[in-house]
């Protein structure tokens, strides 16, 4: 038992609560714990999003893709992690990709009512959850903004970080070069050589069909490349100041 609250101590948005109050939350709320084998659908993109679920061992594949199947965004979602938490809430609350177990996984879901009353419970639930939206609201916000003034290099980081969540790994963007090109609004030509300046620069790889993000944080930090310390842990939320 004890293993296995340090296990959910582990997990995002978890984080820095006490043993004892780990305890009373497993003691109060239900939580669901079940096993995926590899290659088993968890979720399958427009599924309605009525529980928190996370990856407490194994990973799972996360792809997302538009609604002509021209445009794809793949990810690896590692344990200790959480699936697409910004969808439990809001207007938009169906998960915008499909999960594919990779290897043998458990997970855990917690229902919307019985998350809702983890979060009033304690004060730390209710800021890590809040500090993970409000972090991912304003990567938005950076991204739009260099949609418009930022260079090539910006706009890819804007629409990785986007479609993506901190901690993910193995990061593929497929797509044919020339819908790229459309997406970006830039010639071809431009647009190739950004792609080797990435390159160079090891930030990515890419062939006529496909742009392989080599750190998820590099891309963060192209955003961020004004602003000091910036840091993609895995759940992309700075501690809060009590936690410190």
């Amino acid at each position: 038992m004890n293993s296995m609250f340090e296990l959910l101590m582990e997990l995002p948005l978890f984080r820095g609560v006490t043993y004892e109050r780990m305890a009373q939350t497993v003691g109060e709320a239900k939580f669901h714990f079940l096993k995926y084998p590899a290659g088993e659908t968890i979720i399958n993109a427009g599924d309605n999003c009525t529980h928190i679920t996370f990856v407490i061992s194994g990973s799972v594949r996360s792809t997302i893709v538009n609604t002509s199947g021209r445009f794809a965004v793949g990810q690896t979602i590692k344990s200790p992690g959480v699936i697409a938490p910004d969808f439990l809430f809001g207007r938009i609350t169906t998960y915008p990709g499909t999960v594919v177990a990779l290897e043998p996984t458990s997970i855990l879901k917690i229902s919307k009512n019985d998350y809702i009353k983890i979060l009033y419970s304690d004060h730390v639930f209710m800021f890590n959850f809040l500090n993970t939206l409000s972090v991912n609201a304003q990567k938005a916000l950076e991204g739009i903004l260099s949609l418009t003034t930022g260079d090539i290099d910006e706009r890819i980081a804007f629409w990785i970080i986007a479609l993506t969540q901190p901690g993910s790994v193995d990061i593929k963007l497929t797509c044919r070069s020339r819908d790229l090109c459309s997406l970006f609004g830039t010639p071809r030509s431009f647009f190739i050589s950004s792609l080797e300046s990435m390159k160079s620069r090891g930030l990515i790889d890419f062939t006529s069909t496909e742009l392989s993000i080599i750190n998820r944080k590099d891309m963060l930090d192209l955003l961020n490349k004004n602003s000091e310390g910036s840091d993609d842990s895995p759940n992309d939320t700075p501690p809060h100041p009590e936690l410190e």
